[in-house]
């Protein structure tokens, strides 16, 4: 068991590592009390070694790690990545790269969506994982033996399983398939938070301009202030209050005391200040800088049906090929493809218009047809008359 809690460890192990072809990564976070996720300890483990960094050690140089990312020699492999991804990219300015997802690829190979690290083992290994130190305090120090071990298992197996997948989409020749998703997770824009957006977080039903002119200033002060704090969003102004605020329009600190759940000394105060500053910057912006809600097109009831059968089709041709079918299609895009969308619509793009997207659009022109044949559900071509006419 190897714990890294100085900088000249952690130099000899990502210098050690550099020479694999891939190292699996996991990381321990908090985020419950911060904006920013408190990173606790960092898991590694390449082809013969395995470690813990701790980078709350007092004096350690994360650089070495940094660089390891760097390495395009190395692939990182991670599972879930998602989160880990954001830590980093908080953390050193940008991503590692090249990655892996073990979640994404194991839905490329059919095992399921969204499937767990914890099932991935025990399907592929055979091991079990013990999940007993799943909401440790990770901040707390000294970490306990069980808590190291339990964290040193998501990147021991993570290898095996690594490998088994890398194989299975290497047979089926699906490599391109997984490129794709990870170029989006590897996208910078996926990981940056801009303030200015974040009123699209918030879940309103209003399309007043007005309403929604203030509720953006609202949210980007909001923003700004939980970052600079280091907060939750909601630990500076919850939801439900910007909405009351947005609505209410308050001119002064007393009419902003009325609004819902707000203090009067928070208002007379610099939050109010700021709070009734955001408010009139949203009430000064003229009728073409208001924001505008994504409208989604509303489902006709008569293509409901249609929706249905697009789904079947979809678990179909999924089984077919084994592979998950979140991964092809959501709900939307069928409701976009029932309306005879197909810009802005993943499923009618690459290898899922191959696998899906084109027999979606032949379903739809009446040029498919979905047939019971005892316990069996078959497709069938059709010829459609008035297509042809």
């Amino acid at each position: 068991m190897l714990i890294i809690s100085d900088s000249k460890s952690l130099k000899n192990i990502c210098y050690r590592l550099r020479e694999a072809d891939f190292v699996t990564v996991d990381t321990e976070f908090l985020r419950d009390k911060t904006y920013w996720p408190k990173l606790c300890l960092v898991q590694l483990a390449g082809p013969d070694e395995l470690a813990a960094v701790d980078p709350l050690a007092s004096g350690i140089d994360l650089t070495p790690l940094s660089e390891l990312f760097d390495d395009e020699r190395v692939l990182k492999v991670f599972h879930s990545a998602r989160q880990d991804l954001e830590i980093f990219f908080h953390a050193f300015g940008r991503l590692p790269h090249p990655i892996v997802d073990t979640q994404i690829a194991a839905m490329v190979c059919g095992f399921g969506d969204s499937v767990g690290y914890d099932t991935l083992v025990k399907r592929l290994t055979g091991e079990h994982i013990d999940k007993g130190q799943r909401f440790t305090d990770w901040s707390h120090r000294p970490l306990s033996e069980k808590q190291i071990n339990y964290a040193l298992d998501d990147v021991t197996h993570l290898r095996r399983i690594h490998e088994d997948l890398a194989r299975q989409i290497k047979k089926s020749d699906r490599t391109s398939w997984l490129d794709e998703e990870m170029a989006v997770l590897t996208s910078p824009e996926t990981y940056r938070l801009d303030p200015e957006n974040a009123w699209r977080r918030l879940k309103t039903r209003s399309n007043d301009g007005r309403y929604l002119s203030v509720l953006r200033e609202l949210a980007e002060w909001r923003e700004r202030e939980a970052q600079r704090r280091d907060v939750p969003r909601n630990r500076v102004i919850r939801d439900e209050q910007l909405f009351d605020i947005a609505t209410q329009r308050p001119a002064d600190s007393k009419a902003l005391a009325r609004t819902r759940g707000l203090q009067s000394q928070v208002a007379e105060g610099r939050q109010g200040k700021e709070l009734l500053s955001a408010v009139q910057r949203g009430l000064e912006k003229p009728r073409e800088q208001q924001p505008r809600p994504v409208e989604r097109e509303n489902l006709p009831s008569e293509l409901a049906p249609l929706v249905d059968l697009l789904k079947i089709l979809l678990k179909m041709k999924c089984a077919e090929a084994e592979v998950a079918p979140k991964l092809v299609a959501g709900v939307a895009d069928l409701e976009r493809i029932a309306m005879g969308q197909k810009e802005n619509v993943a499923a009618m793009a690459g290898w899922r218009k191959e696998l899906f997207g084109t027999d979606a659009q032949k379903l739809r022109r009446g040029e498919l047809a979905l047939r019971v044949n005892g316990d069996r559900v078959e497709i069938l071509e059709v010829e459609n008359k008035e297509a042809a006419e």
